[in-house]
């Protein structure tokens, strides 16, 4: 065997051995040509990684330990990991619902690395890295669903809110609907009360009949008064009360004995009210206060003398005659 051929054969064997201690490195080397003539040459000392630990991997096979990591960390959400392809095949074989718990798992990884079971002590630190992320995610979601949990008792607790105004103003519109309805019926009513009053005024019944008929229509016209009064329709007061233009219609000022002035000596034409709403005003008479009882009372005589005289030259004729 030539020299070449033996330092060939030297090199093979220490790349060998690089290879299966997954440690060493070394500088490419540029092939033989065959061209070439074999030449001599003294072998170089190859680079040797070492560890922190100050021992070579080519003195021993078995991988270092590795320290305690704490994988815990509530506050940052990015997972952290020791080898994630072994972590993501763990994910996906293990079931969440079958991870034990962090104190058991700890306690599990603790135990491996004392004993030297390096395996063991990987496996445990990727279930609690796997249950620490779930934990995180479960976090995550469970800030996010409060967070639209008090989203949506606000929005619940406004619409709430516009809901109960909406009913308040759709009752107090149908109130006001239904009120303006029965005054407008009721204000067109108004006329049939004026007649039965001025009925009532100007008709004096004579025979029985007459009685018959005016006890018939005034008992119409109080069954029509208890209709109305039942519906919340009241009377305007006027006589004895100050005269309030919101209410009263002056269309006349008197003098009174029995009134002082600005109070409401007659009514003409009564006045309605419906709630709050007036239907229609009452023409009254207003006092001016007393007046002159002398002059009032000459002043009276002329018209009642006439009346009398005339009385009597009236019923003179009727005895000559009979």
């Amino acid at each position: 065997m030539s020299d070449g051929e033996a330092l060939s054969g030297w090199w093979i064997a220490l790349l060998m051995a690089a290879i299966a201690s997954h440690s060493l490195s070394f500088a490419s080397r540029r092939p033989l040509s065959a061209s070439r003539p074999t030449k001599t040459q003294t072998p170089t000392a190859l680079p040797v990684h070492r560890h922190p630990r100050g021992r070579s991997s080519l003195s021993s096979s078995q991988p270092p330990r590795r320290p305690f990591k704490a994988c815990v960390n509530v506050a940052d959400s990015t997972s952290k990991t020791i080898n994630g392809d072994e972590e993501n095949q763990m994910s996906g074989t293990v079931d969440k619902k079958d991870l034990p718990a962090m104190k058991t798992l700890i306690q599990a990884y603790k135990k491996a690395i004392i004993d030297g079971d390096e395996k063991s002590a990987q496996e445990n630190e990727t279930l609690i890295c796997i249950t620490e992320n779930e934990k995180n995610n479960l976090t995550a979601k469970f800030a996010e669903i409060t967070a639209e949990i008090a989203s949506g008792q606000e929005r619940f607790l406004r619409l709430k809110a516009d809901f109960e105004n909406f009913r308040k103003q759709t009752e107090k519109d149908r109130l006001n609907f239904t009120s303006d309805i029965q005054g407008d019926v009721i204000e067109s009513l108004l006329p049939m009360v004026d007649s039965f009053e001025n009925t009532k005024k100007e008709i004096k019944p004579e025979t029985e009949k007459e009685k018959k008929i005016e006890t018939s229509y005034q008992g119409i016209y109080k069954q029509f008064v208890e209709v109305m009064r039942s519906l919340g329709v009241a009377l305007v007061e006027t006589v004895g009360k100050p005269f309030d233009p919101s209410i009263h219609e002056a269309i006349a000022r008197e003098e009174s004995q029995q009134f002082k002035a600005g109070i409401v000596s007659q009514e003409l034409r009564r006045g309605f009210i419906l709630g709050e709403r007036l239907l229609r005003t009452a023409t009254v008479k207003v006092s001016t206060g007393p007046g002159q009882a002398k002059g009032s009372s000459d002043a009276e005589r002329p018209l009642e003398q006439p009346l009398e005289s005339k009385s009597v030259e009236d019923s003179s004729p009727t005895t000559s005659n009979s």
